[in-house]
């Protein structure tokens, strides 16, 4: 199968800018992801860097990473429907093993199980057009969800959105115990998690993945457009995200991260913004990718979104041992957290390059393929070594 560096160095881009929001959900207590103030105050300067995050990376790395799945699946198609339906399953394995016995923040999971509905659509949609204009529309609906669970809820802020001492001690006791214990939880997450991609996420994460498919299959996923289409394009979808985004992020703060207006209503903005930001981020290697295409810099990134799912658990192992096992859970602020981040990225980095230097493919990737080959009842060649 043909590769499209440009598509590996994106990928590598939204690999690492995963972890400037995950790192937070690793070494902070759950609450923290989505409300700065979980501790029912704010300093200045974490209020500053939520800002930043948030109008810069928060979802827009994870909504970049789904469009790109969406394009992958439309690139295994070809393949035949076994070997897409084993891929899947396998990936939905993989994900549960991530999500109860490591971390509980893990999307692997999600994207398999959404995954096995959406490419039996993409082979039956029949236009791009149409691809794209059902995939706008499914995430729309994940949209008006998130409005009607905004108008039912409660505005009272509950246990998740603003712990209480009781809860943030028990937090920091089952991850850093582990054992049995964290297991349930870790699965007690997870049974959320799922009533969560069912009701309202599902809806967004189909969406994503059949725009993905939509912009592959028309080329422009691929750098078939001009440079300077992609210029343009990337300053026209980052001014629209911004625009929509911005006002969002500025009721949030002047509320005070009041539960039910950010928790539901202004997640809202947020999510209509992030696939233009996505899209403006992807549009932007594009536009200038035959310059970053010449630099050792592009080459790294691309070594990283070459091995993007051991990359993905890499972090998971790097960050559970720091914040778990040597007790550094709750230690530090959303600014502080942000200086670990360079150091993991170069982990991720000098393992990628070096790896690839000897093997075809990083190890997860291998393994993933050689039991998609054995599910799917497919010989062929599964060497690690080039």
């Amino acid at each position: 199968m043909q590769r499209y560096l440009a598509l590996d160095f994106i990928r590598g881009c939204a690999i690492l800018g995963i972890l400037l929001l995950n790192i937070v959900g690793f070494a902070l207590p759950s609450a923290a992801y989505l409300n700065p103030a979980w501790q029912g105050e704010i300093t200045l300067s974490d209020a500053w860097t939520w800002v930043l995050l948030d109008g810069l990376a928060q979802l827009k790395f994870l909504t970049l990473f789904a469009l790109l799945f969406g394009a992958g699946l439309a690139m295994q198609i070809p393949r035949g429907s076994r070997w897409i339906t084993s891929r899947l399953t396998l990936l939905v394995f993989i994900g549960f093993i991530h999500a109860v016995f490591l971390w509980e923040g893990d999307i692997l999971l999600d994207y398999g199980l959404i995954g096995l509905i959406v490419w039996r659509m993409l082979r039956e949609v029949p236009s791009d057009r149409a691809l794209l204009h059902t995939g706008v529309l499914l995430y729309l609906v994940g949209c008006a969800v998130l409005l009607v669970f905004g108008a039912i809820s409660s505005p009272q802020a509950t246990r998740s959105w603003l712990p209480g001492a009781a809860d943030l001690e028990y937090e920091s006791y089952w991850k850093l115990v582990g054992g049995w214990e964290a297991i349930q939880n870790r699965l007690d997450h997870l049974s959320s998690g799922l009533m969560a991609l069912a009701s309202q996420y599902g809806w967004q994460l189909a969406g994503l993945m059949l725009i993905g498919a939509a912009l592959m299959r028309s080329g422009w996923l691929t750098g078939q457009f001009s440079v300077q289409h992609y210029r343009r394009a990337a300053a026209l979808l980052l001014t629209i995200g911004w625009l929509i985004a911005i006002p969002g992020i500025v009721a949030q703060w002047l509320l005070g991260w009041e539960f039910r207006w950010s928790g539901f209503f202004l997640q809202v903005p947020r999510d209509l913004a992030s696939p233009f930001i996505s899209l403006g981020y992807a549009a932007l290697c594009y536009g200038f990718w035959p310059t970053l295409m010449k630099t050792r810099f592009s080459y790294a990134i691309q070594c990283v979104g070459r091995m993007a799912l051991s990359n993905y658990l890499l972090q998971t192992l790097i960050c559970t041992t720091l914040f778990y096992r040597f007790n550094l859970f709750l230690k530090f602020d959303r600014l502080h957290l942000l200086a670990f981040v360079p150091a993991i990225w170069l982990v991720n980095i000098l393992f990628s390059v070096l790896w690839l230097r000897v093997f075809s493919r990083g190890p997860m990737e291998w393994l993933w393929r050689k039991l998609t080959r054995l599910a799917a009842g497919k010989p062929g060649n599964s060497s690690l070594i080039r």
